[in-house]
């Protein structure tokens, strides 16, 4: 299904991350290390067939999945062609990727969830469409106050969602979409302060 844009988010929650066996924790802050989520970029970058590297394969981590998006050659058309034709082009090519490279693409996340943990989804991008293959829907449990849970019982009485569970979803979707700068800022921040951890003496 089409995807837009999957940046996505680097540095997520988490309490305990395990790379090749090894577990990095933090007292006061809970994010992916950097270095994890490197070690993760590189394993790929060096196992995937050059063939399907146009560019350098775009890796989102967290604690429960590996995103791999795979950027393939674009279409090519006749000038004049319209953006249907175009569109309806892209996703062909798309959905002939995922075909011709299903067997192998399941090997590799095989490799890739013995070694890292975690499951591996798919996406590929032609031009400026992205196709996700496949996707973790993980459960994210949290603890609301009445004024909080009202927000989405509201979103649930004006239909805008049909739970509480899609209203919070809902809601996240939204923080993902209009605060794409802030949350660009705080990753970069929290990068920062895992450098300077970095530097210090060891515990």
């Amino acid at each position: 299904m089409p995807l837009g844009q999957l940046s996505g988010i680097r540095l997520l929650p988490l309490w305990a991350e395990s790379v090749d066996g090894a577990i990095l924790q933090s007292n006061d802050d809970y994010m992916i290390t950097e270095q994890a989520s490197e070690r993760v970029r590189g394993w790929f970058t060096g196992r995937l067939p050059q063939e399907w590297q146009q560019a350098a394969p775009d890796i989102t981590v967290d604690r429960e999945e590996i995103t791999v998006a795979l950027t393939i050659d674009d279409v090519d058309l006749p000038d004049g062609s319209s953006d249907a034709e175009r569109a309806e082009a892209r996703a062909g090519r798309a959905k002939a990727f995922r075909e011709d490279t299903r067997g192998r693409r399941i090997e590799i996340a095989r490799e890739a969830e013995h070694r890292f943990d975690r499951k591996v989804s798919w996406a590929v991008r032609v031009g400026d469409r992205t196709e996700l293959f496949t996707h973790v829907a993980a459960p994210a449990m949290t603890r609301l106050r009445q004024r909080e849970r009202l927000v989405l019982d509201t979103l649930v009485d004006a239909g805008v969602a049909r739970s509480r569970a899609d209203a919070l979803a809902w809601c996240v979707r939204l923080v993902g979409q209009h605060e794409s700068d802030w949350l660009g800022e705080l990753r970069e921040a929290m990068t920062h302060v895992e450098d300077v951890r970095r530097k210090g003496p060891a515990a």
